[in-house]
């Protein structure tokens, strides 16, 4: 393709094309796979995943969303795909910079389309082959500046950016920086704010400054119309690390003073508006030298929570990078263990085929769950199941119940079960699995289909929980099958007691049971369920799975009366 030689005023605007490429490379002892000039790309959609209860979903331009457990406990705004790729210049990552040079002051703005052409960049875009951390890299040749920014994940502390400019040029250079998150939601504000009263939602928004460090983004009161009082007493929270910050400022206007070169005012509180939290810093770096710093936000915060927030930030910096690094650590040792559990892990040859297999477990096991204790069986837990699921077997069998001791093999607790010649607690006690993990698809391409990360009850102790709908989970059980056998024959009882005698499949398949299709006359896609097309080629792997591990079992099941229907 030719490209005509262009003009913004006098300066030539640089449009040569580049080339993009894929390829693996090794950074910090760890893999990803590299897009080189990926702003030559039309955009596309990136699922970022943690081993604990975050989600973020984000746009190769950085748009982004963000959260915990579900989409009303947001970081950024949940929006659909498109919406996600055209609000890249006004949420997430925000990094703008000026870079002293032969007695100028250049403004650069790194991912941005605004600065299109004025600046020779190369950008690159690396996930590692974990699927849990991100990197958009900006190259500056002209300036000979190298920015870099990644979004990774603490258990403990929230979701983390970490960001890095790095001097390419021998001299000294002074950078001014300009760097934080924008489009920040408080606390209180779900699915059905954000999508259909966001304007309103401005107006209760309330931004401070707690002990001249931490950003505290709360509603000035819950969004009711009721005639009572109702405090929003949680909040999200934003600090910076490693940064030498001078000032700090909690909306977005202070972008475009930037821009004009304008002095800029400290700020400790805002009132309505998008919340933001930038930090303004000045830094002198030596020949080939680079500054690193972190971002770190959570939300749903309490004060107990906020107290214990600023306490860290009270401890040394190389402490508390120590903290965040190591629990970032943790995080991935854990993803690692629960794809590891599913045998996601594999070696071959074929590197793409092995990263492939891995990303195909990840996210099977994130769709059905992981059994990650294996075969033992929490009884409290099952005891739990059988009670929610049939209070009058549960008191019928009391004492037996309460005769259990805390742990099991999963063999024993049903041969157990067997003994006690009840069909319905057989049925129930089959049907019990102890998954977790599992969240559904959920992603803003699929509005229609919402998910929930429940890993952990209110006690911090883990929360087996499972839910999907009818035709994903049953295709992930089939895989996973294959890595816990034993659990073959709970799959094909969920199955055939979820299933009408008219072949209709309820809408989706849950730990406490099953949820059906709430039809709305005046919405096409509520009618999602499915029909006995689906059940037959479902039921049957299902039952070539039982039948390869453990011949003879299938045809024993078919003399069983312990099969019911929905």
């Amino acid at each position: 393709m030719n490209h005509r030689i262009l003009f913004s005023g006098e300066t030539a605007i640089k449009t040569e094309p580049k080339r993009v490429n894929g390829k693996y490379v090794n950074r910090n002892g760890e893999t990803f796979y590299c897009i080189e000039n990926v702003d030559e790309m039309p955009p596309f959609f990136i699922s970022l995943v943690s081993g604990n209860n975050h989600w973020l979903f984000c746009s190769s331009k950085g748009g982004v969303t963000a959260g915990r457990q579900q989409a009303d406990y947001c970081l950024f705004p949940y929006t659909t795909e498109d919406k996600i790729h055209d609000n890249s210049e006004n949420t997430g990552s925000k990094s703008i910079f000026t870079v002293e040079k032969s007695g100028k002051n250049y403004l650069w703005e790194p991912f941005s389309e605004r600065q299109l052409g004025v600046y020779q960049t190369t950008e690159n875009l690396y996930k590692n082959t974990l699927g849990n951390k991100l990197i958009f890299e900006s190259i500056n040749h002209d300036l000979g500046i190298r920015f870099e920014y990644e979004w990774a994940f603490s258990n403990r502390f929230g979701i983390v950016k970490r960001a890095q400019v790095e001097n390419l040029n021998d001299e000294t250079v002074s950078i001014t920086i300009l760097d934080g998150l924008q489009n920040i939601l408080p606390a209180n504000v779900d699915l059905g704010l954000q999508t259909s009263r966001s304007n309103l939602v401005d107006a209760y928004k309330r931004g401070e400054i707690a002990a001249g460090k931490l950003g505290v983004f709360s509603l000035s009161a819950n969004i009711v119309d009721k005639a009572e009082p109702s405090e929003s007493l949680l909040a999200t929270t934003v600090w910076t690390l490693g940064l030498p910050t001078e000032k700090r400022f909690l909306n977005a206007r202070v972008i475009q003073d930037f821009r004009k070169g304008a002095t800029l005012e400290h700020q400790n509180e805002s009132l309505g508006g998008r919340c933001a939290f930038f930090s303004l810093a000045n830094a002198l770096l030596k020949g080939k030298a680079s500054l690193e710093w972190h971002t770190i936000a959570d939300v749903n915060q309490r004060h107990a929570q906020i107290k214990e927030t600023l306490t860290h930030l009270e401890k040394s910096e190389e402490e508390l990078r120590k903290l965040v690094t190591t629990d970032i650590e943790e995080g991935t040792k854990k993803l690692e263990t629960i794809v590891g559990l599913a045998d996601g892990h594999q070696l071959t040859s074929d590197t793409l085929a092995s990263y492939r297999h891995y990303n195909n477990t990840l996210f099977n096991s994130m769709r059905g769950g992981v059994f990650t204790d294996e075969y033992t069986i929490s009884t409290s837990d099952f005891i739990r199941h059988i009670e929610q699921a049939n209070r009058q077997v549960f008191r019928k069998h009391g004492s037996f119940l309460r005769r259990l001791t805390p742990y099991y093999h999963y063999n024993d607790l049903i041969e157990q079960v067997m003994q006690q010649g009840d069909a319905d607690l057989s049925r129930l006690s089959v049907e019990y699995l102890p998954l977790t993990y599992s969240r559904r698809h959920g992603d803003p391409s699929r509005p229609w289909n919402t998910f929930h990360i429940e890993l952990e009850n209110p006690d911090g102790s883990k929360k087996f929980h499972y839910e999907g709908n009818w035709r994903d989970i049953f295709q992930n059980w089939e895989a996973l099958g294959y890595s816990f056998p034993l659990y073959f024959e709970g799959f094909i009882a969920k199955f055939l007691n979820a299933s009408t005698i008219d072949g209709f499949n309820p809408y989706r398949i849950t730990s406490e049971g099953i949820d059906w299709e709430v039809i709305e006359e005046d919405d096409p896609w509520s009618f999602i369920g499915y029909w006995g097309d689906h059940q037959i080629i479902y039921m049957q792997k299902l039952f070539e799975g039982l039948e390869r591990h453990f011949p003879g079992r299938l045809a024993a099941l078919l003399n069983q009366s312990t099969f019911v229907y929905a």
